[in-house]
């Protein structure tokens, strides 16, 4: 399965957007999904997580939902701020239809979309 993550760019803060994750060669309704980010420096930290088979899931700011139709995941965002920029990544999880919060436990990741948070 193959990921590629979309919908990043540069964002206001206190501004919104949404990320895509748009899957081919595999359903991505089998596996769960997380949605990554790394910030210049730091190390790569999991935002939320879906597992196969959940609904849409809030976590404070961060939304991530899925459409099955399109085959992709979304990561919906709010009130972003400076330290909300970073390099976005979703990540799908073969081996397990559960979330995990480790990155070595997902196995198909995409390339990664930037998200700048800047007036």
């Amino acid at each position: 399965v193959q990921l590629q993550a979309s919908g990043g760019g540069l964002v206001q803060p206190g501004g919104s957007l949404r990320l895509s994750c748009a899957a081919s060669g595999g359903t991505l309704a089998d596996f769960a999904v997380a949605w990554f980010r790394q910030a210049p420096g730091k190390r790569r930290e999991r935002i939320i997580c879906s597992g196969s088979g959940d609904g849409d899931s809030v976590k404070g700011r961060f939304t991530i939902s899925r459409d099955h139709a399109k085959n992709t995941v979304y990561l919906g965002m709010n009130i972003l701020q400076p330290e909300d920029t970073a390099v976005y990544f979703c990540t799908a999880r073969f081996r397990a239809v559960h979330c995990n919060s480790y990155e070595h436990e997902y196995d198909s990741w995409g390339q990664g979309t930037l998200v700048t948070v800047s007036s």
